[in-house]
């Protein structure tokens, strides 16, 4: 086992991918797997911190999941509402209401989270004071 710990460094990094592709065949209930699992953690925070993935468009997300289901615009106009409106929102014309958001998120299972980008424009990832949203 070797010393770990926090990652800091794009050279510890880099030695922690190379001992986790190592082990990737630790079996369960060793040490060795002890091991991978928190190494895993921590180059995932590493990641997080210097790699960051912005989050997809929500117009961008929604045209995936139609594709994934075969849906058409006609198809959501149930979530949307109006097929103007479907039309409007697919055109990044117009914002989704808080009960288009409700509709897709049950409806579709769009993460709540991507969706509001669009509303607001906001980052959830961003910690504001409580009860105020910030754009981003």
């Amino acid at each position: 086992m070797i010393d770990i710990k926090i990652i800091k460094t794009e050279k510890e990094y880099e030695d922690a991918l190379v001992r986790i592709d190592a082990m990737m065949d630790a079996d369960p209930g060793t040490i060795q797997e002890e091991e991978l699992e928190l190494l895993a953690l921590l180059v995932e925070k590493y990641e997080e911190e210097h790699f960051p993935i912005d989050p997809p468009d929500p117009v961008e997300a929604i045209l995936f999941r139609m594709e994934q289901e075969g849906l058409t615009a006609k198809d959501m106009i149930k979530y949307l509402g109006s097929q103007s409106k479907v039309y409007e929102v697919l055109n990044h014309k117009r914002p989704l209401s808080l009960a288009m958001i409700r509709n897709l998120h049950a409806g579709l299972g769009i993460p709540l989270e991507v969706l509001l980008g669009l509303a607001w424009g906001v980052s959830l990832t961003r910690h504001p004071a409580p009860g105020r949203i910030h754009p981003t």
